[in-house]
């Protein structure tokens, strides 16, 4: 069975003291799975993993969205994210520096801004009855998550990712999941601002997206999608205001 291999030293997770726990925790477990200490298809379950690092279930998230990013995981229907054989897959890279810079994160809103829209325009054309009930689920979870005063980062992520699901397309899905901690860093500057304004801005932006693929209106979801991620720009643009473009 996938995943039924016992990993050596695999209680016995260390982390190191310098960069965000999200890098650290990537750095273990990359040299964990080079070295073959993690074998191929071993499942990597976020509460476990968790609990070994004594972290949360956010970072380990994070991290996982990097390896995906390096080809050395993937998610597998029914099994959820295991390591790859070595040469396996070949990595999906996009150089954009310093990942935490501002002219990086924008970078990425300029890619995200072509992808999503395409992505909104194809589920409103394909969305069934089914699959619009948990794209409004999402956007609950984010008001839910929002009134908690959580960051609401994982549950945004989530709507991005259902309507990416619901294209049919899985490349979309795929793609999404190599820029996603890219997105979360994102959100997480934006959503700290804690204006109640640009909340409720965003849930805006976010309910068009989804009335339109509701009314099965692509070109309406694909304006709606863009208008958000560009929103989302000026938004990053606001809430960095001491970064400059010549990082």
């Amino acid at each position: 069975m996938p995943g039924s291999q016992n990993a050596k030293d695999v209680n016995t997770f260390q982390i190191a003291s310098v960069g965000t726990l999200a890098d650290r925790v990537t750095e273990v477990l990359a040299y964990k799975i080079k070295n073959q200490e993690l074998p191929p298809d071993f499942r990597l379950t976020e509460h476990i993993m968790a609990k070994r690092f004594g972290v949360s279930r956010t970072v380990i998230r994070e991290a996982i969205s990097r390896l995906k990013s390096d080809g050395l995981v993937e998610s597998r229907q029914g099994l959820g994210t295991v390591v790859l054989r070595p040469g396996a897959a070949t990595a999906f890279r996009i150089d954009v520096g310093t990942t935490d810079s501002l002219p990086a994160a924008l970078q990425v809103m300029e890619l995200r801004r072509g992808i999503e829209g395409e992505a909104a325009a194809l589920a409103a054309q394909r969305r069934t009855p089914e699959q619009l009930v948990s794209i409004k689920q999402a956007l609950v979870e984010i008001d839910e998550a929002v009134e908690k005063d959580d960051d609401g980062a994982d549950e945004e992520f989530g709507l991005h990712k259902i309507i990416a699901l619901t294209t049919g397309n899985p490349l979309y899905v795929s793609l999404l999941d190599f820029l996603g901690h890219f997105m979360h860093t994102s959100i997480k500057v934006i959503r700290a601002n804690k204006a109640r304004h640009m909340d409720l801005s965003i849930q805006a932006e976010h309910q068009a997206i989804i009335e339109a693929i509701a009314q099965a209106d692509p070109d309406a979801a694909r304006r709606a999608a863009v208008a958000h991620i560009d929103n989302a720009a000026a938004r990053l643009r606001l809430a960095n205001p001491d970064k400059r473009d010549s990082q």
